[in-house]
This record gives structure tokens, C-alpha cells and sequence, in this order.
């Protein structure tokens, strides 16, 4: 199961993005593990995700969907700024 690494901006606060249920709700339902939030503290607009992905195809298409698109504009995702990096 390869683990990946998504950073990107935020627009509404880090509080608000490390309490959202949207990130659970979305990953979950694609059996994505071990998800662990990281806050730049130099730059608290910054942030990142680490998981482990069972299905790197079934993730890149729940991405491209609404419901990615709606939990994105409700954790304040700015979504230019997505990266994702998947482990080597």
C-alpha cells in the first residue's frame, strides 16, 4: 500500500482544516489509512497530509469528482495548490 504526501494551501485557518470530518469522510470511504495532518508553522496557510492509499487509480478519480470538489471548498482548499506525491 504506498503512502502519499498532499500539500496545498489553505484559505479559512488551520483550525478550521484540522477539525473538518470532510478529509475522513472522503478518504475513508476509499480505504485510505493513516492519515496525519501537518501545519507549516511559518506559514500556517501551508499544509499537508500524509496516508496510505490502497488504490492510488481510485484515489485520482474520487479527486476529480464533486464530492472532492465540495469537501475541498469546505476545508478552504485552494486547489491550484494541490500537490500530491506518491512514494517511490
Amino acid at each position: 500500500m504506498p503512502t502519499i504526501i498532499a500539500h496545498h494551501t489553505i484559505a479559512k485557518g488551520a483550525d478550521h482544516w484540522l477539525k473538518s470530518p470532510k478529509r475522513k469522510e472522503l478518504f475513508g470511504a476509499l480505504g485510505v489509512t493513516n492519515i496525519r495532518t501537518f501545519v507549516d508553522p511559518e506559514d500556517p496557510t501551508r499544509v499537508g497530509v500524509l496516508m496510505d492509499v490502497p488504490d492510488l487509480s481510485a484515489l485520482s478519480k474520487a479527486m476529480q469528482s464533486q464530492a472532492a470538489a465540495d469537501a475541498m471548498a469546505f476545508d478552504g482548499v485552494v486547489p491550484s495548490s494541490l500537490v500530491i506525491l506518491v512514494e517511490a
